[in-house]
């Protein structure tokens, strides 16, 4: 009768063990995560480059993450906790890159504006008159 009773309990371990493994398995990565989160990182990273490769960069990265958020919240338990993270990582990283390309882009604005103004009020001072 013990003998009977491990038989049961090793194959209940087992139909444990399958559940177990199955439910794993049907967990997927967002699949997009990784990406948001490299773009997201790259965005910051290029802000610097007159703004405009940063501000690309950081709209890809929202779109593509504003994507997967949508897929996760359809099916939450589809995906893995570890992707949805990565995922809201990047989103916030391309936030904070767009934000800086941006703040940047309109400082480079700003200065050509200056400087064009000063160029062209130089001309005017030496010709009498405007240049053209």
């Amino acid at each position: 009768m013990e003998e009977k009773n491990q038989n049961i309990q090793s194959g209940d371990e087992s139909a444990v063990n399958h559940q177990t493994q199955s439910i794993y398995l049907e967990h997927d990565d967002l699949p997009n995560a990784t990406a948001v989160l490299v773009l997201g990182i790259l965005s910051i990273v290029f802000c610097w480059c007159y703004g405009i490769i940063g501000v690309v960069l950081g709209v890809i990265a929202l779109v593509l993450a504003n994507k997967d958020l949508k897929l996760y919240k359809e099916n939450p338990k589809k995906y893995t906790e570890s992707s949805y993270k990565n995922l809201n990582a990047g989103k916030v990283t391309a936030i904070i890159g767009l934000s800086l390309s941006g703040i940047f882009l309109l400082y480079i604005i700003v200065v050509l504006a200056l400087y064009g103004t000063l160029f062209f009020s130089v001309l005017e001072s030496v010709n009498g008159g405007y240049p053209y």
